[in-house]
């Protein structure tokens, strides 16, 4: 599954997931778009992925901005000229009921997590159906899949992306361009970390308690993700569009909580 010759664009990539699929890509051989707010760990992971041979961008941006989307799959092609695999993985989460949940955060999280989502993906095809086709690859969640208390505004943005990915997938496979999604359930990332610390107690227990009901009786890794990434977006899932993968240790599979 060589990437050599393709142009990434990955958002979301100063951490978590988004940084493991930029690592992953790029040494499949990818030349690497980086994006996110944070200035000082996007230059790290840039020059982190250029140490290891690799050949990688960050621009600084804010997706919530007008115009922030076109200007970054613009600034993808002025950098590397081309742009063959965009994955959407910028996301922002809010911990709260429908009642709990502001207008600000509503529209912050649908702001990200379905606008960006989409403006991303609109000006990626304009490029990608001119020039032979494409792969888009969004990261939902299991809880667009399944939902989950206390997280209306997330769960809802993150059900849009699934939708997003099977209307644009069909609308778009006579371009050549293949559009799929992963659906992640516990990964350990920095952002999980927060939500457990925001509980109180001791994280390391939290942990263990979270993976005790996975049938797999663990988190994943972020790579665990961004493997499945890249085999999306790769030729090796040529007749592969239209799919909400869910990589979640088999929670999916279940009907409530695993014994």
């Amino acid at each position: 599954m060589s990437f050599f010759g393709k142009v990434v664009l990955v958002t979301g990539s100063t951490t978590g997931i988004g940084e493991a699929c930029a690592r992953v890509f790029a040494q499949s051989g990818a030349r690497v778009m980086l994006s996110g707010r944070d200035v000082a760990r996007g230059a790290a992971v840039r020059e982190s992925i250029r140490s290891a041979g690799g050949e990688a961008q960050f621009m600084a941006v804010d997706l919530r901005a007008a115009g922030a989307a076109d200007a970054l799959v613009a600034r993808t092609l002025e950098c590397f000229g081309a742009l063959h695999v965009l994955v959407n993985n910028a996301g922002i989460l809010y911990s709260a009921t429908a009642i709990e949940t502001t207008d600000e955060q509503w529209l912050d999280t649908m702001a990200v997590n379905v606008n960006a989502l989409f403006y991303l993906s609109r000006a990626a095809v304009r490029h990608m159906r001119v020039n032979g086709g494409g792969a888009i690859v969004n990261i939902a969640s299991e809880w667009g899949l399944n939902g989950e208390p206390n997280h209306v505004a997330y769960c809802a943005s993150k059900g849009a992306v699934l939708q997003i990915t099977r209307c644009m997938a069909l609308d778009h496979a006579r371009d050549q361009i293949r559009v799929n999604c992963v659906c992640p359930g516990e990964i350990h990332t920095q952002m999980v970390d927060a939500i457990l610390a925001s509980k109180g107690g001791d994280v390391v227990r939290h942990l263990h308690a979270l993976a005790a009901g996975i049938p797999l009786r663990r988190l994943a890794a972020p790579s665990e993700v961004a493997w499945c990434v890249h085999f999306l977006a790769s030729e090796q899932a040529s007749y592969v569009t239209g799919v909400n993968l869910p990589v979640d240790g088999g929670n999916d599979a279940t009907s409530g909580p695993y014994p």
